[in-house]
C-alpha cells in the first residue's frame, strides 16, 4: 500500500529532448563537416544553430530530418534513433530549407495540397489544412496564382506553409529569411514566434544576428564544424562581451596607449577600434572628448559582438 506524500516531498517533472544530438559527425571524404558535436533541443523551445559559411549548421540539420546519414555518433529525434527509425521520424518534422523548391506550374493552394499527399492526408482535409495555413501566412488572397508568379516575400511564406502541412512537433528552417527585404522579414518572424508560442519546437540556422536573437531561447555557434560555444542569447553577450561597446573610427596611437593603461578588452580592425566597455559613460566621455577625431559612438552589445569575437571577422568563403 502506497502512502500518502509527505509535505515536503518535491517533484521533479523529467522532459525529455525533442532532438538530442551526442559526438555527431558528418565527413565528405577528407573534409570533416561537423565533428563531435553534441546538443539538445527541447520542447517547445527554439533553438538556433549560427555559424559562418562552411561551418557546418545545414550539414547538422540534413542528419537530423534524415537527407544525410551521419557518419558517427549518437541522434535521437522524438526519443527515436533516427538512424533506425527515419521514416518515423520524418513524418513528424516539417522542414524549410533554403532553396524555394516549389513546383512552378502549380497554383499556391496545389502547392500545399499536392504536398500533403506524401504524408498520406486525405485530400478534403489537405484542402481545409491548405487553406488555413494561407490564411495563417497571408496567402489565402493569392492561392489561385502560380507559384513563380510570388514575389520572393511570398515564396518563402509558402514554403514555410508547406513545411506545416503534416502538423509538425518539430520545425527546421535552415536559413528561412535569407534575401527578404525587411517587410517580409519581420512578416515570417511574427508568424513564427506565433508557432512557437502555440507550443511547436523550431530547429533555426540562420546568418542574421537580430533574428537569432528575436527568435532563439537558446543556441549555439559553430564554426570549422565545431560548437564554440552554446546558451541563452542574452546570457553569451554578457559573458563574452558585457554591456557595452564604444567604436572610435579612425584611432590614434595615443588612443591605443591610453587603454592599454586601463587593461581593458578590444579589437583594432585598423580603421576602428571595439572597446568592451560595460557601459561605462565617463569612459566614454573621455574618449571622445580627448581622443576621438573620426566618430565614435556609444552601443549595447549584440549578438553579433559575440558572433564576431568568436569566429573572427574575415571572410570565410
Amino acid at each position: 500500500m502506497l502512502s500518502a506524500p509527505r509535505e515536503n516531498t518535491r517533484y521533479f517533472l523529467i522532459v525529455e529532448p525533442i532532438v538530442e544530438a551526442i559526438h555527431l559527425k558528418k565527413r565528405f571524404g577528407n573534409l570533416v563537416a561537423v565533428d563531435d558535436v553534441s546538443f539538445e533541443v527541447f520542447p517547445g523551445e527554439c533553438f538556433g544553430i549560427l555559424g559562418p559559411n562552411g561551418a557546418g549548421k545545414t550539414s547538422t540539420i540534413r542528419m537530423i530530418y534524415g537527407f544525410s546519414p551521419m557518419t558517427d555518433g549518437s541522434l535521437k529525434v522524438f526519443g527515436l534513433d533516427i538512424s533506425q527509425n527515419m521514416r518515423a521520424g520524418k513524418a513528424r518534422i516539417g522542414v524549410c530549407q533554403q532553396e524555394n523548391n516549389l513546383d512552378p506550374d502549380l497554383t499556391v493552394l496545389q502547392n500545399l495540397e499536392v504536398f500533403a499527399r506524401y504524408f498520406d492526408i486525405p485530400l478534403r482535409e489537405a484542402h481545409e489544412r491548405a487553406r488555413s495555413l494561407l490564411q495563417f501566412m497571408a496567402l489565402d488572397h493569392r492561392r489561385e496564382t502560380k507559384a513563380i508568379e510570388l514575389s520572393g516575400g511570398m515564396m518563402r511564406r509558402l514554403v514555410l506553409a508547406r513545411a506545416l502541412i503534416n502538423n509538425p512537433e518539430l520545425l527546421i528552417l535552415d536559413e528561412p529569411t535569407t534575401g527578404l527585404d525587411p517587410q517580409s522579414r519581420h512578416q515570417v518572424w511574427e508568424s513564427l514566434e506565433q508557432l512557437r508560442a502555440d507550443g511547436l519546437t523550431i530547429l533555426l540556422t540562420t546568418h542574421y544576428m537580430d533574428e537569432a536573437s528575436r527568435l532563439c531561447d537558446r543556441l549555439l555557434i559553430m564554426d570549422g564544424g565545431h560548437i564554440l560555444v552554446q546558451g541563452k542569447p542574452s546570457d553569451l553577450i554578457q559573458e563574452y562581451i558585457g554591456h557595452g561597446i564604444i567604436e572610435v573610427n579612425e584611432p590614434t596611437p595615443t588612443l591605443r596607449s591610453y587603454l592599454q593603461t586601463l587593461n581593458l578588452q578590444y579589437e583594432d580592425t585598423g580603421h576602428r577600434l571595439i572597446i568592451y566597455s560595460e557601459g561605462s559613460g565617463s569612459l566614454y566621455q573621455e574618449i571622445r572628448n580627448n581622443y576621438c577625431k573620426g566618430g565614435c559612438l556609444m552601443r549595447m552589445a549584440t549578438l553579433e559582438d559575440v558572433f564576431l569575437k568568436l569566429t573572427g571577422r574575415e571572410l570565410k568563403e
